[in-house]
């Protein structure tokens, strides 16, 4: 059997990849890329000539089964995501389990991941935390929010800029505006930056100043 690395790669500077990532992108047979332009960018920099095949969340059902033949076959195969770890918010998981369930090795790397600096920066409790990631669009997402009001936990949650002061304001409405929270963007790039204050005061601030690139937002859990 060959075997399935999943890698993560940075969500923004270059030099938070790992040396043992490095290595393993070399040594695949082939690597599978949530965006093929993005990830041979990131290969092309480190000087890494490899296969690239794309793997994303529109095609992933049709060509799980090639990839699958392949990896019996005695081929190691790497699975990367445009930024962080592969089947956190990103395609990752029906590989894996397609892996597991078919004897294949699997592989996680430790990497770069953007709730977890975003979760440290917020200065909200640590030990215990609930992912949410990206809230259900449309259908759900009441029913997800009406079932966070009681969570004592502090919750993280991923969001777009142009949809930022919306769910900031659905959070509001439902957990109090007086909750205290944060949001980060562009974790370890140029313009990092962490806003910390209640949700209404976040609401002010970004109706004031939109955000842009890539969001975490933490909030604190219900006073117990």
């Amino acid at each position: 059997m060959g075997k399935l690395y999943v890698v993560p790669t940075p969500i923004g500077n270059l030099e938070d990849i790992t040396y043992r990532a490095l290595r393993i992108l070399k040594e695949v047979d082939f690597v599978l890329a949530e965006d093929t332009r993005t990830s041979g960018n990131l290969l092309r920099h480190f000087e890494i000539k490899k296969t690239i095949y794309s793997h994303h969340k529109f095609n992933e059902h049709k060509t799980l089964e090639t990839v699958i033949e392949r990896l019996k076959g005695y081929a190691c195969a790497a699975l990367v995501s445009d930024a962080g770890t592969p089947a956190i918010s990103d395609p990752g998981f029906l590989i894996v389990r397609e892996c597991i369930k078919n004897d294949i090795d699997v592989e996680c790397l430790p990497g770069a991941t953007a709730f977890v600096p975003a979760l440290v920066m917020s200065g909200l409790p640590c030990e215990k935390f609930v992912f949410e990631g990206f809230l259900p669009q449309k259908k759900g997402r009441m029913t997800k929010l009406k079932c966070l009001v009681e969570e004592p936990r502090t919750m993280i949650f991923y969001e777009s800029p142009h949809r930022l002061v919306k769910t900031l304001g659905q959070l509001s409405e439902y957990l109090d505006e007086l909750r205290f929270a944060s949001v980060s963007r562009e974790i370890s790039k140029l313009h990092e930056e962490t806003v910390r204050g209640s949700l209404g005061e976040l609401i002010q601030h970004f109706s004031l100043v939109p955000a842009r690139g890539e969001l975490v937002i933490v909030v604190a859990g219900k006073d117990k």
